[in-house]
């Protein structure tokens, strides 16, 4: 006994020792990890992640700050982090004490949620037809606007500026063409709520919704008939601050420019019209003149972030554009703010303000006349004569010498002024209040002001336009407010496998807009601009206006989804309107839809290649407001009348009322499919719609001329129909670690046809500047597509015997033209026009493929318009022979050169004929870019979140026909009356530009 216990007295000792030593060992093997995780999309902390120690239960999650710091059991131990929402990932620990980590979305896991009239909703769960464009392709490359970023973005949005690359120029936006033909056409625009707000900077904007079938639409009513366009900006998210620099920096030129004679041909094609023409002493390239290299300079600072209560998002912007053509630039300082607040457990608050300042210098391009004293920059440059110097000897411009005299393009571009400042302002407020569970009534209330003013001026040294009448000034001010409350409660509920969401509100809204103008003439000296009428020594008569209108309605909505696969959509809504006469002042606009997700039912349910498949129907009725105010009731102009000797004050009849015009209503079928192949990775939609508008408003020019009236008085009596195909797909072609590459198409038709005019006779319709004294330009004819051009079919040059069925107009010589003798008398006169060409594209489409490698991305984004005619004016004038021409004319027929179909050298009326209409097609490399994201280890060790830097092109090719500079120009497509049916003509137009963008992106 005595032996084992000095045996056991060292034995306890050596264990605790091996014990120790064993825990040293254990305790030198552990190490302490720490690091951030952040969202691979925004840069933004992510708190709440999962962060366990693989094959253990060993775990810990990240902080508010998205940090954690966790001890694993050594070297080999491999961390895994995973977030609902987002892909998980794993990372070995070996070599280091600090992992940070970018997890990307998971794009499978997520549902898709839609913005839509008044509320959310999955995209699984719509029933209509509804296109979604997201931040990263609104902000790929820089832009004046939101509109621009639009185009070729989703199928069946056509997106056009009506004045090429002009800085500051509107842009128009027509979804499934254009439902009226005297009206307005545009879509209706909601930014957060607001109906009827400004489309905020591209990087401020989160994603667009838009809705284009009666059953997205309805909800809008006596407005939706021509799509809406939901608009979502950007919201600050939980987490500590974001602070976002986005800096852009562009070099432009002219995408083309029009071959024109130089100065020895001109004169040599001037002495073939007028032997006695003295070539002039200059080599002027007039093109050279007035471009130049233009850029833009474009910077957004932005502040985001939040708690558990609140978030906050604020954004200013600054934007600076130097036009191609000189004195042309618009710049702009824009500020939007997104406050959210959980004040109680119920309650939510929320505001949001938009403002911006904009100021533009524009030049005259586009002009509506084209004669002696008129004619715009662009025009000009093309028909002066190039032998002719900016000014004469004595130091004065110089005016066109042969033709119509007017005024130098260079002395236009520089001695005129067009100045337009802009000033907007919108705020927003919002209050959701939970009443019962599943039961919400949210109210908001907002305010906009659109102030407007123009001023121009023209100095008396501009010969043509302004030295007879001492200098030509005027300044117009538009002020526009707009006030609207809406009130609306949201239920949720289950019934049984199914679920019930209804909507019911009412909405109000007002706007006023107010107009002064005021002009003067005869000045003394040209240094005081538009900023001193008074100084005038002939004050026009200054004129003013206000109109009002207001909106009252209500509005409902029910969506049922049953089982997860069959969806049924009610919406309606009833709307007054103050402008439409007292019969008709209500008007109620219904839609129904109906989906059937098949992929759901038990055959397809575990279908391992078909993910997606579901069926769509809708149809509904939509209107479009038309006209403007007091245009139903019967109207007096003011004018001057003599009495005696003395000058008075008198008024005229204008228009007889109509008590019984209404809206134009448009009555919308749409037929969809959405498929989704191999979880998703190809996704396909497809939409077929029909949509005839009705009760279209247009004034009836029947009635006799001894009526006294001014105006044709406004019926509704037309009707067209536009019909269409729409195909969006997108493909993720390869999902890998380090490389991925993803496909974005859409492809749309659309026809329009006149269905029913006034008593089925033609409308005929001139588009032409006034000095080419045309009437007749364009048709409306039953049965026809909508603006049809109108004219003569070109049959080539008179070789001395007229081929049979030809004739000449008033020249019937060799070498004169020679048209089609429809009627067959001999002779051509007004009988022999015909249909010459449709403007309206066969089919539209845009190819988007985004490449990423590592930290490396690529954006390769083709546009395309297929099948639309362009009647060019530029081309029929520079032809007249009044002016420079193009160099077809050193073609001329002439006795020893006959086998041409250009005429002989002469001057020549400017008839509208087809050998001036162009095919428009075009195919065009609208954007190009590539650009880098420093890894995040580099960045985080400089205190950021994140850094880019891209370098891209715009417009870098276009493939066309079209001889001009631009396939997309539109002449008079925007302010006019007929602006709708005004497509496809080309005079004057601001020139395409070609960018090439410097992009540098910084996270703090």
């Amino acid at each position: 006994m005595l032996k084992n216990k000095k045996k056991n007295k060292w034995m306890k000792p050596l264990l605790l020792g091996v014990f120790v030593l064993l825990g040293a060992f254990g305790f030198a093997q552990e190490k302490t990890i720490t690091g951030t995780v952040v969202s691979s999309e925004d840069g933004l902390e992510i708190p709440g992640v999962n962060v366990v120690e693989k094959g253990t239960n060993n775990g810990t999650s990240t902080d508010f700050d998205g940090n954690y710091s966790i001890t694993v059991s050594g070297d080999d131990a491999v961390l895994v982090f995973s977030y609902i929402g987002y892909v998980s990932q794993e990372q070995s620990v070996s070599g280091t004490n600090q992992i940070n980590v970018s997890l990307a979305e998971d794009v499978s896991a997520l549902e898709e949620v839609v913005v839509v009239g008044y509320g959310t909703t999955k995209k699984s769960d719509i029933t209509g037809s509804v296109s979604s464009v997201k931040a990263e392709e609104l902000a790929a490359f820089p832009v004046l606007s939101a509109e621009q970023a639009l185009q070729g973005r989703a199928a069946g949005v056509a997106v056009q500026s009506n004045n090429g690359g002009e800085p500051g120029a509107p842009i128009s936006i027509s979804i499934r063409g254009n439902t009226s033909i005297g009206s307005s056409s545009a879509a209706l625009v909601v930014v957060d709520g607001f109906v009827g707000g400004a489309l905020p900077q591209p990087t401020d904007i989160e994603s667009i919704e838009i809705l284009k079938d009666a059953s997205a639409t309805a909800i809008y009513g006596s407005r939706g008939a021509n799509g809406v366009i939901m608009v979502t900006t950007k919201k600050g998210k939980k987490g500590r601050m974001l602070v976002e620099i986005n800096s852009s920096y562009s070099s432009q030129n002219t995408t083309e420019r029009i071959e024109l004679l130089n100065a020895n041909q001109f004169a040599a094609y001037r002495q073939a019209i007028n032997p006695a023409y003295i070539q002039g002493t200059a080599q002027t390239d007039w093109q050279d003149l007035i471009y130049r290299t233009g850029n833009i300079s474009n910077h957004q600072l932005s502040f985001s972030g939040g708690s558990e209560n609140i978030n906050y998002y604020v954004s200013g912007n600054y934007f600076n554009q130097k036009g191609v053509v000189i004195n042309s630039g618009f710049e702009r300082f824009s500020f939007l703010s997104n406050v959210d607040v959980q004040a109680t457990k119920r309650l939510k608050l929320g505001f949001n303000a938009y403002a911006n300042r904009g100021n533009k210098d524009g030049i005259q391009s586009q002009a509506g006349s084209g004669g002696s004293g008129g004619g715009d920059v662009i025009s000009t440059a093309y028909r002066f004569a190039p032998d002719t110097p900016i000014q004469n000897e004595n130091g004065v411009n110089t005016t066109n010498p042969v033709g119509d005299q007017f005024d130098n393009p260079f002395a236009i571009a520089t001695e005129s002024i067009d100045e337009t400042k802009t000033d907007e302002y919108r705020a927003n407020f919002y209050a959701d209040y939970e009443l019962l569970k599943g039961l919400n009534f949210k109210t908001t209330f907002g305010y906009s002001t659109d102030n407007q003013t123009r001023g121009r001026f023209q100095p008396s040294t501009l010969i043509g336009q302004a030295s007879t009448q001492g200098g030509i000034a005027s300044v117009a001010s538009v002020k526009g407010t707009n006030i609207i409350s809406e009130n609306y409660l949201t239920y949720t509920t289950e019934i049984g496998k199914g679920n019930l969401t209804a909507l019911a509100g009412y909405s109000y809204q007002k706007d006023r807009t107010e107009r002064y103008s005021a002009g003067a003439q005869g000045f003394l000296s040209n240094s005081l601009s538009y900023f001193a009428l008074n100084a005038g020594s002939d004050i026009q008569t200054p004129t003013s206006s206000l109109t009002e209108r207001e909106i009252v309605s209500l509005f409902g909505r029910l969506n049922y989804e049953y089982d997860d696969r069959y969806l049924l959509t009610f919406t309606a809504r009833r709307d007054g309107a103050s402008n439409f006469a007292r019969n008709n002042k209500y008007s109620f606009f219904p839609s129904g839809a109906i989906g059937w997700r098949i992929s759901n039912e038990g055959f397809l349910k575990d279908n391992e290649t078909l993910s997606n498949l579901k069926l769509r129907a809708s149809y509904g009725v939509t209107g479009n407001p038309s006209i403007t105010p007091y245009q139903s009731l019967a109207n007096f102009q003011p004018i001057y009348a003599n009495v005696g000797d003395q000058t008075v004050g008198a008024v005229v009849p204008d228009l007889i009322e109509n008590p019984d015009l209404k809206w134009e209503s448009s009555y919308q079928a749409n037929i969809g499919m959405d498929l989704g192949f191999l979880n998703d990775r190809i996704a396909l939609t497809l939409d077929y719609y029909s949509i005839d508008t009705e009760d279209l408003i247009l004034r009836n020019s029947g009635l006799p001329e001894y009526a006294g009236l001014l105006s044709n008085p406004f019926q509704n009596v037309g009707e067209i129909n536009n019909t269409g195909f729409e195909v969006t797909l997108n493909t993720k072609n390869v999902v890998k670690e380090n490389f991925s590459w993803s496909t974005d198409l859409n492809w749309s038709t659309n026809t329009v046809e006149v269905v029913k005019l006034i008593e089925g006779a033609d409308i005929f319709l001139d588009s032409s500047p006034g000095s080419f004294l045309q009437d007749e330009t364009h048709i409306l004819r039953e049965g026809e597509p909508v603006g049809v051009f109108w004219g003569y079919e070109y049959r080539g040059v008179n070789q001395g015997t007229p081929e049979p069925g030809t004739a000449g107009y008033s020249e019937t010589g060799a070498g004169d033209e020679l048209f089609t003798d429809l009627n067959g008398d001999g002779v051509i006169t007004g009988d022999d026009r015909k249909i010459i060409g449709d403007p309206n594209p066969d089919w539209i489409a845009g190819l988007n493929n985004n490449l990423r490698y590592k930290n490396f991305d690529m954006n390769i984004f083709f546009q395309a318009s297929v099948g639309g005619d362009i009647f060019s004016y530029t081309f029929l004038e520079l032809a007249s022979g009044e002016s420079n021409a193009t160099p077809a004319v050193l073609n001329a027929w002439t006795p020893s050169n006959t086998n041409t179909d250009v005429p002989s050298a002469g001057v020549r009326e400017k008839r509208i004929t087809d050998r001036f209409v162009y095919d428009g097609s075009y195919v065009r490399l609208k954007n190009l870019s590539l650009g880098y994201n420093l890894p995040i280890d580099i960045v985080d060790k400089i205190g950021m979140q994140g850094i880019r830097i891209s370098l891209s092109g715009q417009n870098l090719l276009t493939f066309t026909d079209f001889p001009g500079t631009d396939p997309e120009a539109q002449y008079r497509s925007t302010g006019s009356q007929d602006s709708n049916v005004n497509r496809g003509f080309d005079y004057g137009s601001y020139p395409n530009i070609r960018s090439y963008t410097l992009s540098v992106n910084l996270k703090f």
